[in-house]
């Protein structure tokens, strides 16, 4: 039986060894670390099977700013599952879970950088051509946008600004 949950102080270790073996490196474990440190983690959800925390998924705060218009969205990043899970429908229950937190919080957009035949599935489309942009550089294919609401983004565009700036 898998549950998802928000995270809780003591998960924070198995959170960091969730992002570390799923992504074969520290890097997003960090990233992590430090939006947590920020008091940065607008979501921050947990996978439990068998008391075993096998996926983690975290939404941090974000700006779209253009020179008339500032509005808030959500980054969804990262998202993992220990790798003997992957494959299982985890990832996807974390980022069903995720969303509709973020849409009980009042968050009306989400961004992602990731797999493009992944994200799809669950509504995220290529954000350029919505008028969203990234304040760096990224594969345009992999920088995506899903609307909370729908028309969120109607009359609306302008570049994602990460906030608190952790890149």
């Amino acid at each position: 039986m898998l549950t998802v949950r928000p995270e809780t102080s003591e998960d924070i270790d198995s959170i960091r060894c969730v992002n570390e073996q799923a992504f074969s490196q520290e890097e997003e474990a960090e990233i992590v670390a430090k939006l947590r440190d920020r008091a940065a983690l607008t979501v921050s959800l947990v996978a439990v099977q068998e008391n075993e925390i096998v996926g983690h998924i975290a939404f941090s705060p974000a700006a779209i700013e253009s020179e008339s218009l500032s509005f808030e969205a959500v980054v969804l990043a990262p998202m993992a599952v220990l790798p003997a899970y992957q494959k299982q429908g985890i990832g996807g229950q974390l980022i069903r879970t995720g969303l509709e937190e973020c849409r009980s919080l009042g968050y009306e957009v989400v961004v992602v950088l990731g797999h493009p035949t992944y994200y799809p599935r669950f509504g995220f489309v290529p954000a350029k051509p919505k008028g969203i942009t990234c304040e760096f550089e990224v594969p345009e294919e992999a920088f995506m946008v899903l609307e909370l609401r729908e028309g969120a983004l109607r009359g609306r565009s302008g570049m994602v600004k990460f906030q608190p700036e952790f890149l």
